[in-house]
């Protein structure tokens, strides 16, 4: 656009602003009042009732006649871990048709992309075929992100018909597996739901005799003398140790730890002996039977592994041990006191105990992990589950035979990236084309001028098309303020490697962006590589192309200046929102547009999002990037850092006093004092051209002009936009 024709689009701008400014205000928190209202909709943070997790009358709390609509009455809960019969009269007689299974009860240690569990009734026959899933609550962010809660209620629809305890795979799968058709952008979520389903299926089908337990080979022990200390046998793995800190479950930040387990097998000699003594050794043993198993724990937390609410006759069900598919819990008559620990050195604790497990299916050869499981109260008031836990495997000295040699089963986000290893290929050469050449942009800076820009414009161009179309609208990897909360709150939640990996484009996009910004700051991918942003830049200059440039303005530095402070001001809602409740963020989230634009599309959306989208792409075309300008709190997160980037676009000295820079700049990032503003600047390098163009940078022109009056000979410009010094001669 010409110098005239910014000035009176600025003209035009200034009759309208006041009246638009206001609107963009209103708009924008009716759309987060409206939209927030919409997105509670459905089972994302639904409010259970507390007795659907406590209540021995499950089916009175939750729809068990959804998941299994043959029963015409359900019983109370029975078993460990615990279920319901699903019940239906035949010829004058009770018939169990099928059975119902809270995933709490049954598999309390999983959790999703969240860190919070999926909360999943689960109906299954009596041959042992799944009749029906429900999600009747999560907290997935994903969903909010990215994905419509439709895509999840289908998903789970694929497990009808399947066996009871199958592996459920993604994609294909081979003859022990059960193939599922995946969630692109929800993969944590339904690799959750897949071992819920499978491991609870088969812990039910297990005890009512539809599945038989695999006996594994029984350990052989080796008479060897172990360590005569405390510390040297937790430094071996003969002891070990699971801490919970009493943030983790949901009460006040405290020193001393929730929970503070010490743990061990005792039918270990050199454990049993070290922990009991030769004389206290010898007596557990005399009474325990074939396939028996004792493991002590002593606790030092401020709360009991018992738990308040332990009764006589009653199930411990703070703790439990799981092996592979297999959990085993313990009763009243597991239970056995534990006097003294025998052992030098061992720490201080208020608490002790052995507990009895009783199956043959369990063995001490292989690695097993002692779990702890909390129930709280959340913000709505509703129970909400954590589950802690440490791996256990006896040291291979003490094993006849060493450890036996198991298959590592290969972790979901290694599986996911070798699925998806040429599109990965694909995205790292988009991200390394666009990072070389913005290295080398003075280069092509100074090949280009002000009415040929060919050597930015069309890298450029091609950049926002392959944004817009491959990774935003194939491969929905558009990044969003929520992973920048879910980063926030890393810290206090605790890092888990295997979510951020389980998206690698977002992964890779966010490894790019901190370099980029560390570097040249968010303009980079902000300008050249969001998905929407490029959408937004390409619907301006379409609009131009079609004839709509003379309605096309930039608003007047005043209010521009002051708009661009509110995308500030949506980050720092949604960060202190976050700390308050991570749900009520993630909903407001939900002012970027990027979910109703790549991931839902507007014409799945409610009216709210379909009007706030509608009124961004109308204006897009007439203000360039106007969301990314004022809005946008994933720009105003990145902003922040850009401030301390390395490296800065060039300027001369004359341009603290020349305006033809600011006059042209989109972004509007160009002061008074001609200094750009690396929080606000997208990389354009429109200014880069004119500072390298003889004929458009006054001052060069000055320069060029001077010479060619006096009759001196011109040089080239160098890469730092002056001319090359030549020696003058009379």
């Amino acid at each position: 656009m010409s110098m005239e024709g910014l000035r009176h689009g600025h003209g035009a701008a200034s009759r309208c602003n006041h009246r638009f400014g206001w609107l963009y205000v209103l708009v924008l928190f009716g759309y987060l009042l409206l939209g927030s209202g919409q997105v509670l909709a459905g089972s994302y943070e639904a409010e259970l009732p507390p007795a659907m997790f406590a209540s021995p009358e499950l089916c009175r709390y939750a729809p068990c006649d959804s998941v299994l609509p043959e029963a015409e009455r359900f019983s109370l809960r029975k078993g460990q871990p615990a279920y319901v019969e699903g019940i239906r009269q035949r010829n004058g007689h009770d018939e169990v048709v099928g059975y119902v299974f809270l995933s709490t009860d049954t598999t309390p240690d999983i959790v999703g992309y969240s860190g919070k569990p999926i909360v999943t009734l689960v109906g299954m026959d009596a041959q042992g075929r799944i009749t029906g899933v429900r999600i009747l609550r999560h907290s997935e962010p994903i969903l909010l992100a990215g994905i419509p809660e439709e895509k999840l209620v289908g998903y789970v629809a694929q497990y009808t018909g399947k066996p009871a305890g199958a592996h459920f795979e993604l994609g294909r799968a081979d003859g022990t597996n059960v193939p599922m058709d995946a969630i692109s952008g929800a993969t944590v979520t339904v690799l959750a739901e897949n071992q819920m389903v499978g491991r609870g299926s088969y812990a039910v089908a297990r005890q009512v005799g539809l599945i038989h337990a695999v006996e594994r080979p029984q350990a052989r022990f080796v008479d060897a003398a172990g360590p005569s200390d405390w510390a040297a046998l937790v430094a071996e793995g003969s002891i070990g140790h699971l801490r919970v800190m009493p943030e983790q479950v949901g009460e006040p930040r405290s020193a001393q730890p929730f929970i503070d387990l010490w743990f061990g097998y005792l039918n270990a000699p050199a454990v049993g002996k070290a922990v009991l003594g030769e004389a206290g050794y010898q007596r557990l043993m005399a009474d325990l039977k074939p396939g028996e198993h004792a493991i002590f724990i002593v606790n030092s937390g401020s709360s009991s592994f018992k738990g308040s609410a332990f009764v006589r006759g009653g199930v411990y069900d703070r703790i439990q041990v799981t092996q592979d598919a297999d959990t085993y819990q313990f009763g009243d008559g597991d239970y056995r006191n534990l006097y003294h620990v025998d052992v030098a050195g061992v720490p201080s604790y208020d608490e002790s105990g052995i507990f009895i497990l009783r199956s043959k299916s369990f063995s001490a050869a292989y690695p097993w992990r002692l779990a702890f499981l909390s129930k709280h109260a959340d913000d709505h008031g509703t129970a909400d589950f954590a589950n802690f836990n440490a791996e256990y495997w006896l040291p291979a000295r003490y094993l006849e035979g060493g450890r036996p040699a198991i298959e590592t089963p290969t972790p979901a986000w290694v599986k996911l990236w070798k699925a998806k290893a040429p599109t990965i290929a694909a995205f790292v050469t988009l991200l390394l084309s666009v990072a070389v050449f913005y290295a080398l942009r003075m280069r092509w800076a100074a090949r280009s001028r002000r009415n040929d820009k060919r050597w930015i414009l069309w890298p450029h161009i091609a950049a926002w098309v392959i944004a817009v179309g491959f990774v935003g609208a194939m491969q929905l990897a558009q990044p969003s303020v929520v992973q920048v909360l879910t980063l926030i709150h890393a810290p206090f939640d605790g890092w888990r490697w295997d979510l951020f990996l389980s998206d690698p484009l977002i992964f890779l996009f966010w490894v790019f962006i901190a370099i980029t910004i560390a570097l040249w700051g968010r303009g980079v991918f902000c300008g050249w590589l969001c998905p929407y942003g490029s959408m937004s830049e390409l619907l301006f200059r379409g609009a131009r192309r079609l004839g709509l440039g003379r309605w096309q303005f930039a608003l007047p530095s005043r209010w521009h200046h002051r708009l661009r402070w509110m995308k500030y001001v949506v980050l720092l809602v949604l960060v202190a929102a976050s700390f308050h409740s991570m749900a009520l963020a993630e909903r407001m989230a939900e002012v970027e547009p990027f979910k109703t634009t790549f991931m839902v599309h507007v014409w799945n959306r409610s009216w709210p999002f379909v009007l706030f989208w509608s009124a961004l792409v109308a204006l897009s075309m007439f203000v360039e990037r106007p969301f990314c300008k004022y809005l946008c709190p994933l720009g105003a997160a990145l902003a922040l850092p850009s401030r301390f980037r390395l490296f800065g676009l060039k300027r001369k000295a004359e341009c603290t006093t020349c305006k033809a820079c600011a006059v042209g700049c989109g972004s509007q990032a160009i002061d008074p004092q001609g200094r750009i503003d690396p929080s606000e600047c997208m990389q354009c390098l429109d200014c880069l051209v004119l500072y390298h163009d003889d004929h458009a940078c006054p001052p060069l022109s000055s320069e060029r002009k001077r010479r060619a009056k006096a009759g001196l000979p011109l040089t080239p410009i160098g890469r730092d936009g002056h001319f090359i010094p030549i020696k003058l001669v009379e």
